[in-house]
């Protein structure tokens, strides 16, 4: 869109918001599209779990799923859903690097390029994305001093989630609070540890949890997975293709041996200590 369209269709905006008598600074909600086409226009023919995402309302969702699944290409798509259709809305899109932060913001970007015209950037950067409906989505790397601030997240997608400090995840939960705002997390397993793999296999019926190992991606050929595992080795093949949590490779005790220790009904030695 060149600036002399997009001057034209701002002002054809303000008359029909003037001629609606909105008040200024209401923010212009888009036409809600079928998640199936918007995701079509956007270029992503959606497997069967990444159509019920799009059409469901879940408010936690884990993605455990494979390498090169789609679990990426769909969690940009929620975001540029809920910043077209649910304005004025705030995305937060975090991600352990700024090389990964990139990368997952490109496919906001391209996404928006296909199927966002309508509703014109304001603001553009490597990392941001504001909207002329008031939505911005905003791409993080993941340290806690760049995060701090934020209030009334609508969205809040946490990319390779299984490597993202504990402390950093429990710093940006508070951001939901007030707004209710949905959360998405997404990774292949690292190590039974971390946020990530409690959440899954202990956060409760909050999550909605879906796991996608290579074997169910129709693009990705048993000849080939059998190459990749012979050339990865057996440790790295079953977590980043089979979404298996494995022991740390450093690891001294199993994580299941450390878990059988506890026993919640024992009172601790020195639990009345002063």
């Amino acid at each position: 869109m060149t600036l002399r369209s997009l001057d034209r269709y701002v002002r054809k905006l303000r008359d029909e918001v003037a001629a609606l008598d909105v008040p200024t600074g209401t923010a212009i909600q888009t036409p809600p599209m079928d998640p199936i086409a918007f995701a079509r226009q956007a270029g992503l023919e959606p497997d069967g779990w990444q159509e019920e995402l799009l059409t469901g309302e879940h408010r936690q969702i884990i993605l455990l799923c494979a390498r090169q699944t789609g679990k990426s290409s769909i969690s940009a798509l929620l975001a540029l859903q809920e910043a077209l259709f649910q304005a004025p809305s705030l995305v937060l899109v975090l991600s352990p690097s700024l090389r990964q932060s990139q990368e997952l913001f490109r496919k906001v970007k391209d996404a928006y390029a296909a199927v966002g015209p309508e509703c014109p950037v304001t603001v553009e950067s490597a990392l941001r994305l504001e909207l002329v409906n008031g939505s911005r989505i905003i791409s993080l790397p993941g340290k806690e001093s760049t995060i701090r601030g934020y209030s009334g997240v609508a969205l809040l997608v946490v990319d390779e989630a299984a490597r993202v400090p504990d402390d950093l995840y429990q710093a940006v939960r508070p951001m939901l609070a007030v707004s209710g705002g949905r959360l998405v997390l997404l990774s292949t397993p690292f190590g039974k540890r971390g946020f990530f793999h409690h959440e899954w296999t202990e956060g409760g019926p909050d999550w909605h949890r879906v796991r996608v190992t290579a074997n169910e991606c129709p693009r990705m050929s048993k000849d080939w997975l059998d190459r990749e595992r012979a050339a990865i080795g057996e440790w790295w093949f079953q977590q980043e293709y089979l979404c298996e949590f494995v022991e740390a490779e450093d690891q001294v005790f199993r994580y299941d041996d450390i878990a059988q220790a506890f026993d919640a009904d024992l009172t601790p030695l020195f639990g009345n200590a002063a």
